[in-house]
């Protein structure tokens, strides 16, 4: 590629009074990642889909290669060279196809390959699922894998589009560290084709592995661009906040009287047994890499599934939910991983959402009473921080780290006894990952708080005490003081084998 890629003067979008994107000045050089910093609410998503074509610009320019560049659908902008990977992983794949199908769905729709035998499919296939690391069946619904590999699917078809601009929206926030790996692996050689890449993320480990230059934006405008190395990450994170991060201030209370108590647990057969104990007035956090049964947990905490062996009490009395209708009766909330399939409805607006587990409190008989559920909106929206003009907007007019507060909130907004947060922090800028940790502390008194996380960082900003999980199982217990890292990270990738056998010392806690 020779030349700019895509040079941004002016640009100006508008939803009515409300002004996104305020007069955007940008270049986005080829051969070079571009890391996209801003606070939930600052302007990146509508940036982004302005570049993509799903929004048209109320005013200014964009150019691509120096030709002008303003194209009216997502699929004009693809034949730009200008690919995207969004956010919401299920807008990059098609749930009830197969992943073969997936994989080569924009070559079948632009007819650059017919239509061909499954096995002929498959074999076109194999090599992008091989590029990003995916060893799924190719045979298999996209739909049925987990988070991560219907991400790396998203990735695979992006790629495979021999961008000329890939942007690429927090697309490590289901990643384990291996996948991760991969991921910045393919960033090199894109960059090393001359492929411009507009990454958005928070994640400073992320920042400082792949960043040419970091760009903040804050109320719909560039607020600075940082392009001399050592990047200025701590100065980018001051222009898209207009002030110094707040500190997380990690307190460890003195626990009060269990809540949850697992004896015994077996998440599934061959895994090894664990006792997991959490008390009123403390927020334990359990981290481990993606698919180390955090989310497994979860479930069984949820009636979404039962462990394979042991036993759980609830205050007390015996515990084994069959459904989350009965969980929910028995206090016990969960904020799930995936919010756009399992916790937000993308029909309701923000304090129908806020309600939905809880909207026999706000009705009358058959009819909801709409000032009963605005008032808990209005509440909800001040506690958490949620960037909107009215409670009555809908979800999806918000930023996907807005959706994510109101994902968190609508379990706030009630008490509980237990309340298991699995991975709250996704898409979500770094102040808002203090405020929302900040919440569950400052609600913690009366109940016991699990949060499931993956990063390190995120456990040890917001817990009392931290669980690592490796293969189904509690492999180790910190204190959130002195907390020794190094071990953190030993235990939670180390292999623990098939063995079964019951966790001591540390796993119990």
């Amino acid at each position: 590629m020779d030349g700019s890629a895509i040079r941004v003067r002016g640009l100006v979008k508008a939803f009515g009074p409300n002004r996104v994107l305020r007069g955007i000045d940008l270049d986005l050089p080829p051969g070079t990642v571009t890391v996209l910093m801003g606070a939930n609410g600052a302007g990146k998503s509508t940036l982004v889909k302005v570049l993509c074509g799903i929004h048209a610009a109320d005013a200014g320019a964009v150019s691509l290669d120096g030709r002008p560049f303003a194209p009216a659908s997502p699929a004009e902008a693809l034949r730009a060279g200008v690919v995207t990977v969004h956010q919401g992983i299920d807008d990059g794949v098609v749930p009830d196809l197969d992943l073969a199908s997936n994989l080569m769905l924009d070559r079948i729709a632009d007819g650059t390959v017919g239509v061909a035998s499954g096995r002929a499919l498959r074999e076109r296939a194999r090599p992008l699922a091989e590029m990003v690391g995916l060893s799924a069946d190719l045979r298999g619904p996209v739909g049925r894998l987990p988070l991560a590999d219907r991400q790396l699917v998203a990735i695979a078809r992006a790629v495979a589009q021999r961008p000329r601009l890939l942007i690429l929206d927090e697309p490590t926030s289901s990643l384990s560290a291996a996948e991760a790996d991969r991921l910045f692996a393919l960033v090199d050689r894109l960059r090393a084709r001359g492929v411009a890449l507009l990454y958005i993320s928070h994640r400073m480990l992320d920042i400082r592995r792949i960043a040419d230059r970091i760009v903040a934006m804050r109320d719909g405008v560039v607020s600075g661009v940082f392009a001399t190395k050592p990047l200025d990450a701590a100065g980018a994170v001051r222009a898209m906040l207009g002030r110094d991060l707040s500190e997380a201030a990690v307190r460890v209370p003195e626990p009060g009287r269990a809540v949850l108590a697992m004896r015994g647990a077996v998440l599934r057969p061959g895994a090894r047994r664990f006792d997991l104990e959490a008390r009123a007035n403390e927020v334990v956090a359990v981290t481990g890499l993606v698919g180390s049964g955090k989310s497994a947990l979860a479930a069984a905490l949820f009636g979404l599934g039962r462990p394979a062996e042991g036993t759980m009490t609830l205050d007390g009395a015996p515990y084994a939910p069959a459904s989350p209708a009965e969980a929910i009766r028995r206090g016990v909330f969960l904020v799930p991983r995936d919010r756009r399939a399992n916790a937000l409805v993308a029909d309701f607006d923000i304090a129908r959402n806020l309600s939905l587990p809880f909207l026999r409190r706000h009705s009358r008989g058959a009819f909801v009473r709409r000032a009963s559920e605005a008032a808990l909106g209005a509440r909800m929206v001040a506690a958490m921080g949620i960037v909107c003009r009215s409670p009555r907007d809908a979800i999806l007019t918000l930023s996907g780290g807005n959706q994510q507060k109101v994902a968190v909130g609508r379990w706030m907004a009630e008490a509980s006894r237990l309340l298991v947060l699995d991975e709250p922090f996704q898409g979500v800028d770094i102040q808002a990952r203090r405020d929302i940790g900040a919440r569950i502390r400052a609600t913690a008194a009366d109940r016991a708080t699990l949060v499931l996380v993956s990063d390190l960082d995120e456990a040890a900003e917001i817990a009392d005490r931290i669980l690592v999980m490796a293969d189904h199982s509690i492999a180790g217990e910190h204190r959130n003081e002195g907390l020794d890292r190094i071990a953190v990270l030993r235990q939670a990738t180390e292999a623990r084998g098939n063995a079964r056998g019951t966790a001591q010392g540390p796993a119990a806690a």
